[in-house]
């Protein structure tokens, strides 16, 4: 099979394809990843030794008239250059995750066979475009069915769980920090770019937390300089990262976590069996909530609005991990939504498309 990949943007989006083709590249299928110029997703594709090439892209949505122009622009770009790129690589099926760099891959690719893989509960923007274009679509969560018009398209997969987080249990993720296991652990993290308001709250209370608990914060690069000099003097109870490479570890080690609410909480949480304090940015309030809603409606977090981070995260994370019972009905919920087999089954509907393409 040959495979195009178009996703960028953000980890909700590439990590799932990141963990599909690795799949597929093991298998010996031809692989190329088409992302956005400029994007996160470069280093990642690269990493993983994946042939990679940039288009134009930009968003339309909510963007200013000033600005709106330029992007316009941008797309039809990367719409010609999409162009050329499929007839080069001539893809027997397309494979998108999300992102505006897939917009004009999706328009020049009508033709060809495609799957949409949507991450969130609730699909963006960009993925109701993309949905319009796809011959099939597999969800995370039997909950975003009711979001898309065409039924007979969706399959439920779950989230794609990359291979290198499988790899840690509790007692390594623990030695990993050099952790006390007879301590509860608390995970504070705001995505791969920081999360100012959160990185904020933890600074003025880990002090407190480290008396009774054991900290690991990924502060994202944004606000690693000021929060080092901070935190210098606080001992390895509280352990600081700008990003952490080895994040199975983190996230097996931890008792509770506190993060954003993007797609990722939706699988990897779940995989870990790991109970969450979910705090939606305001900034993309409508996709982050539903996801926490869903996990809050299961028992398996708790909410957190981002205006009260200051006030109420230490009462909040402490009533939790000082109630051992809860924490544990947590646990169970967050672990049964765990779909151990969500990138098999991608695979597996993209390896059936090509074989009805050729």
């Amino acid at each position: 099979m040959r495979l195009l990949i178009c996703a960028g943007g953000t980890g909700g989006g590439v990590y799932p394809a990141l963990t599909v083709s690795e799949i597929l590249n093991h298998k010996g299928h031809t692989l190329l990843w088409v992302g956005s110029e400029g994007g996160m997703e470069k280093e990642l594709v690269e990493r993983a030794g994946l042939p990679f090439q940039a288009i134009p892209a930009a968003g339309v949505h909510g963007v200013s008239l000033k600005k709106l122009p330029g992007n316009l622009s941008q797309l039809w770009k990367g719409y010609h250059r999409s162009k050329q790129i499929l007839k080069e690589f001539d893809p027997d099926v397309l494979l998108f995750t999300g992102g505006y760099v897939a917009i004009p891959m999706a328009l020049a690719g009508k033709k060809r066979q495609s799957l949409l893989y949507v991450p969130d509960i609730e699909p963006g923007l960009a993925l109701k475009v993309l949905a319009r274009y796809s011959d099939r679509i597999a969800i995370t969560s039997e909950e975003s069915r009711k979001f898309f018009k065409h039924q007979e398209k969706l399959t439920v997969s779950g989230y794609p769980i990359r291979e290198e987080l499988k790899k840690w249990n509790k007692a390594d993720g623990l030695a990993y920090f050099k952790f006390d296991p007879n301590l509860k652990t608390v995970l504070f993290m705001g995505g791969s770019s920081g999360a100012r308001s959160i990185n904020n709250a933890v600074v003025k209370i880990a002090g407190k937390l480290i008396e009774r608990y054991q900290v690991i914060h990924l502060t994202g690069h944004l606000d690693w300089d000021s929060l080092r000099h901070q935190t210098d003097e606080l001992g390895p109870r509280y352990q600081a990262f700008p990003y952490l490479h080895e994040m199975g570890a983190a996230l097996a080690a931890a008792d509770l976590v506190v993060s954003r609410a993007g797609a990722s909480v939706l699988g990897e949480y779940a995989h870990f069996g790991l109970p969450a304090i979910l705090v939606p940015y305001p900034y993309a309030w409508q996709y982050q909530k539903v996801n926490a809603d869903y996990l809050v409606e299961r028992g398996a977090a708790v909410l957190l609005e981002d205006e009260k981070l200051e006030k109420e995260l230490y009462s909040t994370v402490t009533t939790l991990l000082e109630d051992p019972k809860r924490l544990a009905q947590m646990s169970q919920a967050m672990a049964a939504l765990a779909q151990p087999a969500a990138a098999e089954k991608i695979a597996e509907l993209l390896l059936e498309m090509a074989g009805n393409e050729r």
